[in-house]
């Protein structure tokens, strides 16, 4: 009875380092993936022009790396971009562009990108949650509620729009 508890303990002990080791592995993955597209997309943007996507690309790794003002300048040479290449699908930029400010409780500033954002696209679900969260932090809860509920038109399964939504019908309603 004791070896096989023995055994028991060491197979659990063996399964949890092989778990931890795992997601160490992807981490560093992810981390090095990042990293080596930081480095490229700088290094060729700092020595040419480059394109709404590329901008949008490093834009993204700054703001994930929560340097905000790098971010913010990267986002409006994409829109620069995309508006010289006749770029049509801008709204991400917009989205990005909201959420760098929204990060920085510009609420304000990231309200007005994301509703260029929706302009752009009127179905961009990640927009209206974004505008949603924002309006909420305003505490403007009857337009956060649209937003959620324009949200869930487009996507009925979108679960942090149902969530919110439901939270504030009883904020609004009471």
């Amino acid at each position: 009875m004791d070896s096989n508890l023995a055994i028991i303990y060491l197979s659990i002990l063996v399964g949890l380092l092989l778990f931890i080791a795992i997601n160490i592995f992807r981490q560093i993955w992810k981390t090095r993936k990042l990293e080596s597209s930081f480095a490229r997309l700088q290094k060729k943007l700092t020595k040419e022009q480059g394109t709404a996507q590329e901008y949008y690309e490093l834009g993204s790794i700054y703001t994930e790396k929560k340097i905000y003002s790098q971010a913010i300048t990267l986002f409006q040479k994409a829109l620069k971009a995309a508006e010289q290449e006749g770029e049509k699908n801008i709204a991400p930029i917009y989205n990005g562009l909201g959420y760098v400010y929204f990060a920085q409780q510009q609420y304000d500033l990231a309200i007005r990108n994301y509703k260029e954002a929706l302009k752009n696209k009127p179905d961009y679900v990640t927009a209206l949650n974004n505008l949603g969260h924002a309006y909420e932090k305003k505490k403007l809860n009857a337009q956060a509620l649209q937003s959620y509920e324009e949200a869930l038109k487009y996507d009925p399964k979108n679960s942090t729009a149902k969530r919110r939504a439901e939270s504030l019908r009883r904020l609004v309603s009471a």
